[in-house]
């Protein structure tokens, strides 16, 4: 191997193994001076620091390993002085975790797990910066494939000299989580991967919470951004009918069936002009009627100001044209006039079946419509709420150019590398946010299922994403409905090019079955122990020797590990050039 990258050179020497663990091992120095600063070749080395990289020298494998602790003998801890110290040679000791082996005949191939152990004796040495380095941009990439774009990601905390690349596959390849308490440097990192995807002509969408990341706005590669509510809305007829319920929370027993029928019907009035065919539909304007041709009569759906009106109605007419159109009705989007929808429900409070006659509805069932009061008038109230209209485009079209999916579509089909979704001027009131983040989150999951991703891969950013994962939708009469789609986003999207990248400061608020298919975690200083126990649960390549250093990480310093990364890797993240606007403010 090149002379500038053997792990072995006698220049390097710190010690000789003496004590052998299944994942560590323990080092005996023959001299405290080999711990000390040293230049060689143009690098610095500080042998003697915990945190410190070192290799291993085994019969058939080398070990790169990390130092963890160092301590001088008993006996010789009691003749410690300044004096002794200059002018007396002390042999401590320390330990070594290892972190993966490497085989001396293909040094290019690592195993994360270690089917051999180096021997009673064998040599350490400090390693140098070129050869971690080398091995840091081959973590997730297999033997058959050519190096995917890298990242110019930070410095390692133990040498700021020694850069780390990394490939952009490692990082979001297994979806990715970005984690740390406020002012740990969350955002800067953020930043970081959308500059890095920018200059790797990537594809990425963020869901700013804040607004922190408007920075962006204007800069080259980057699209026009949706301020969601003031530029930008996404159109209701593009939620499903699940998120209806969720926004309207109707009661199980009346309140549920009841707005079920009520849209069912204004998808129905929403549907019939584009079917009549003047012989099996017919329509007559002056008396808003819709003829159905039924085998031997035709009978009648009455339609007026939008509503159909079933009161004493043939039930049959309606029937037919929801049968004859069921794929159409069912549909994921609810395309109906949703102003429509407190009339409709008044509509529905009907008896089934008329007394008189099995064909007809019956009267006023005066029981369902106080029943359905509330749902009636909170669905009014929802409907001409500032907020709503404003966010769900209530009134608008649904082709209109400012239109969310509309935009995504164009963002997906330009040159553009990132596109910012901004929530900062969506309130927080009637779980607005949760459904919003929600219907988005679906609508790019459809957009992977039928492969839109698969040639042109696009990162995910939710930035604050304790704010909408793990959220339900209950009161005291409606049942619980969650909100599941980063959920299903982070259990098959990955297959689909679709990969998400969760910012947040509570893990432990996360739900679990998504957090534990995050493959790499990013994780900034962390104090709470059960947001470490929620990483320790989650990540499998964390262990308790990586985690101790969570709270006692500087700003910007972050553990880098994951499926992808056979060892954890304590780094400063680089400053982004294009900050976030995430400054304190001073008092």
């Amino acid at each position: 191997m090149p002379e500038q990258l053997n792990p072995f050179d006698h220049n390097y020497f710190l010690g000789y193994i003496n004590q052998v663990y299944p994942d560590s091992v323990r080092v005996h120095f023959p001299s405290s001076v080999l711990l000390n600063k040293f230049i060689f070749s143009g690098e610095e080395f500080n042998g003697g620091l915990v945190g410190n990289y070192v290799t291993i020298e085994g019969e058939n494998h080398g070990f790169l390993g990390k130092i963890l602790e160092l301590s001088l003998p008993e006996k010789e801890r009691l003749e410690l002085s300044e004096k002794a110290f200059k002018n007396k040679e002390f042999h401590p000791t320390g330990k070594i975790e290892i972190l993966l082996s490497f085989d001396y005949f293909d040094p290019e191939k690592v195993q994360k797990g270690l089917n051999t152990f180096p021997n009673i004796g064998s040599k350490v040495f400090v390693s140098s910066a070129g050869f971690i380095q080398k091995y840091f941009k081959k973590f997730g990439v297999k033997d058959s494939e050519k190096i995917p774009p890298l990242f110019d990601f930070g410095t390692l905390t133990s040498n700021n000299k020694t850069s780390i690349q990394v490939s952009q596959q490692a990082l979001f390849g297994r979806h990715c989580a970005i984690i740390g308490t406020t002012g740990g440097g969350k955002s800067w990192t953020v930043s970081k991967c959308l500059e890095e995807i920018i200059k790797n002509k990537g594809k990425a969408i963020i869901l700013d919470a804040t607004g922190e990341y408007a920075s962006f706005d204007g800069k080259a590669k980057v699209a026009t951004p949706c301020i969601v509510g003031v530029d930008s809305f996404f159109h209701y007829t593009n939620l499903s009918v699940d998120d209806i319920f969720v926004m309207l929370r109707p009661g199980g027993q009346v309140q549920a069936p009841k707005l079920m029928e009520a849209i069912k019907s204004l998808k129905i009035v929403k549907l019939l002009p584009a079917k009549v065919d003047g012989t099996t539909i017919i329509y007559d304007g002056a008396k808003s009627l819709y003829t159905i041709q039924l085998t031997s009569t035709s009978e009648n759906i009455l339609i007026k100001n939008g509503t159909i009106h079933k009161e004493s109605e043939s039930r049959r007419p309606f029937n037919r044209v929801y049968y004859r159109f069921i794929e159409e009705i069912e549909s994921v989007n609810a395309d109906f006039e949703i102003d429509k929808l407190p009339h409709q429900l008044v509509k529905e409070c009907v008896y089934e079946i008329d007394k008189h006659n099995t064909h007809k509805w019956g009267g006023t069932n005066d029981i369902h419509y106080n029943n359905c009061t509330s749902l009636i008038l909170r669905t009014n109230s929802y409907i001409h709420n500032p907020l709503f209209k404003a966010v769900f485009g209530i009134g608008k079209s649904k082709t209109d150019t400012t239109e969310l999916t509309i935009r995504i579509k164009e963002f997906l089909e330009s040159d553009q590398s990132v596109l910012r979704i901004g929530f900062e001027k969506v309130g927080y009131d009637f779980q607005a946010r949760e459904i919003l983040a929600n219907a988005i989150g679906k609508y790019l999951l459809l957009k992977a299922r039928s492969d839109a991703f698969k040639s042109k891969p696009i990162v995910l950013f939710v930035d604050e994403a304790h704010q909408y994962l793990n959220k339900s939708v209950r009161d005291e009469y409606f049942e619980a409905i969650q909100l599941s789609a980063y959920d299903q986003i982070a259990k098959e999207g990955r297959k689909y090019g679709l990969f998400l990248a969760l910012a947040t400061q509570m893990p432990r608020d996360i739900p679990v079955g998504t957090l534990s298919q995050m493959g790499t975690f990013i994780v900034h200083r962390l104090i709470n122990p059960k947001d470490k126990e929620a990483i320790e649960n989650a990540c499998s390549t964390a262990n308790r020797n990586s985690l101790v250093y969570l709270p006692v990480l500087g700003e910007g310093e972050a553990i880098l590990m994951g499926v992808d990364f056979p060892m954890p890797i304590v780094l400063k993240v680089n400053i982004p050039t294009i900050p976030p606007n995430s400054e304190t403010p001073r008092f």
